[in-house]
């Protein structure tokens, strides 16, 4: 049975096109040779246009060539959201070799792990990194390169920039073998692993994302301004910055997340796309000084990276009078696979239609053999050219989850009558209380309809009796109040007996990414390490009342 006929895809959504065989390179080349003079890259208060950002990237890959770099050297890039992370990213695709995102914030043993899984023999960063690096035993030289380093020019960014000026090598690539970047995931159980992203996968996600929204945003007329926030070394950020490039608009990279200086630049530079992620659109949203007039130049507002709870969505666009249209997507896609049509039905709460040349299911989750009828909550399974060619070095864990070119993600989701798709939860974040399933997002969208409410994060703790139940996370809004009691009932008014939190913590944050996705992971381990400390306590009182009575 497959339900893409019955999907009632809106005019300006194709469901099939044709996508060219192109590299990740010919994103910047093609805008740089269309629109040279266009601004390509704002930072604070330097500017970039196409053709001298396409400059920089080619001299800085003319000189890793002279330096002895070979089609396929991974290049660790460990940079936050700034224009040297574009050049170094573009001149690496120049030369066929493969990006290592690394986040900026990892320590040794995280580096450790990466650079020694990756095999990556260039690094590329900031200088108060270098630290870090010398700490790793690492079995082959590492080649660092800094972005702010004045005392050896040799190992300068821009020393190079400024001394590559030899010939390029031809540019042989085959888009869909040849890697373009090795995305770590967030490693939820055990190490984390690689994710192999060819150059048609990336390029391919690129074409599905401008195809869906070209009608809507004229980037070639009149060129769109994109808000650079989420972190280009995650995977969503990376892809933004892509469509960025390729639609010849102007990406204004912006370090970190800080409400006031974001609001800032808003004002002053007037972006025109929104790429955020929950926890961005709940901070703009409970900000005080913010109107519907400030944010009033966006034509298109996104939301990635996680679940956005349908109570953020409704309120922000009440408030604001501007819709967030929710999409889906995974590291191992590329990373966008749906989205809700800009023009056509969108519907709140779902994460919309598959994207073109996509094909996605929902099945049984014991086999993932049975495809499911409408309404039936199932694992959601795709198939398109953005899916990843694998796990780095991981042949077993590939096909655990690629099997027949299907992509088995591990979300938890329905479909409804007219082929919109809904995220339920994850396999991993299912709760099994008293023989129910209990799905966390189900829960945490009640709790966030509460005025108190600022965030809420559910998951489920370990109990003798019920095998599961289920915990609230909870931050309050500034100056607002609630209690344990009154959250309960609130939940029982809504929900099944079994769904309500018999745990309620009230917290002043919750742990989050470095995309602001709020980890329940760490809260899962939290709690389990707080089971182990009582469980020492009671036997350790144990044993002394034993010793008493002897």
């Amino acid at each position: 049975m497959n339900w893409i006929g019955n999907r009632k895809y809106p005019e300006s959504l194709p469901q099939e096109i044709e996508i060219p065989s192109l590299t990740l390179y010919d994103l910047l080349e093609h805008s740089a040779h269309r629109y040279p003079l266009r601004v390509a890259v704002i930072e604070r208060e330097k500017e970039l246009t196409y053709v001298e950002l396409k400059t920089a990237c080619e001299r800085l890959a003319s000189a890793l060539h002279q330096k002895g770099f070979c089609k396929g050297d991974r290049v660790a890039v460990m940079l936050p959201n700034c224009t040297e992370y574009i050049i170094s990213y573009y001149a690496v695709q120049r030369l066929g070799g493969i990006i290592v995102q690394v986040n900026p914030m990892y320590q040794t043993a995280e580096l450790d792990y990466i650079l020694q899984d990756s095999e990556a023999i260039w690094f590329i960063s900031r200088e108060d990194q270098r630290t870090k690096i010398d700490q790793i035993n690492l079995k082959t030289p590492l080649n660092f390169i800094s972005t702010n380093n004045k005392q050896n020019e040799e190992d300068n960014l821009y020393f190079l920039i400024k001394k590559g000026e030899k010939e390029l090598p031809k540019l042989k690539i085959e888009p869909k073998e040849d890697l373009a970047v090795l995305q770590y995931t967030g490693g939820t159980t055990g190490k984390s692993k690689g994710v192999m992203l060819t150059h048609s996968n990336l390029f391919s996600n690129v074409y599905q994302d401008l195809s869906c929204t070209l009608n809507v945003l004229p980037h070639q007329e009149s060129p769109e301004r994109m808000l650079g926030l989420a972190p280009l070394f995650h995977v969503y950020g990376m892809a933004r910055m892509n469509c960025s490039i390729f639609s010849a608009s102007t990406y204004i990279a912006v370090e970190r997340f800080e409400i006031n200086e974001v609001i800032n630049l808003i004002r002053k530079h007037r972006p025109t796309i929104f790429p955020g992620v929950p926890t961005m659109y709940v901070a703009l949203l409970n900000h005080p000084d913010l109107t519907a007039e400030d944010l009033s130049c966006f034509k298109y507002c996104s939301s990635g990276s996680a679940s956005l709870p349908i109570e953020i969505l409704q309120r922000f666009d009440q408030k604001f009078n501007l819709p967030i249209f929710e999409g889906y997507g995974m590291t191992e896609t590329s990373p966008t696979t749906h989205r809700n049509p800009v023009v056509g039905k969108r519907k709140q709460g779902s994460i919309g239609l598959p994207y073109p040349n996509t094909d996605a299911k929902i099945v049984d989750i014991e086999k993932g053999i049975t495809e499911l009828m409408p309404g039936e909550a199932g694992e959601l399974i795709i198939k398109g050219p953005q899916v990843m060619k694998g796990y780095w070095r991981k042949e077993n864990e590939t096909a655990a989850v690629i099997r027949h070119d299907w992509l088995y993600t591990g979300d938890i989701a329905t479909m409804d009558e007219d082929g919109y798709f809904y995220i339920v939860g994850r396999k991993k974040d299912m709760i099994i209380a008293s023989g129910y399933n209990v799905y966390p997002v189900e829960i945490e969208d009640i709790i966030y309809q509460h005025p108190a409410v600022k965030e809420v994060c559910v998951f489920g703790v370990p109990d003798f009796y019920r095998g599961e139940t289920v915990k609230a996370a909870i931050v309050l809004k500034t100056d607002a109040s609630a209690t344990e009691q009154e959250l309960e009932e609130w939940c029982n008014l809504r929900l099944a007996k079994y769904k309500v939190p018999r745990l309620i913590e009230f917290r002043n944050k919750l742990p989050k990414s470095t995309v602001g996705k709020i980890l329940r992971r760490t809260l899962v381990e939290e709690e389990e390490e707080k089971r182990k400390k009582q469980i020492r306590f009671s036997l350790k009182k144990g044993l002394q009342t034993s010793l008493c009575r002897l």
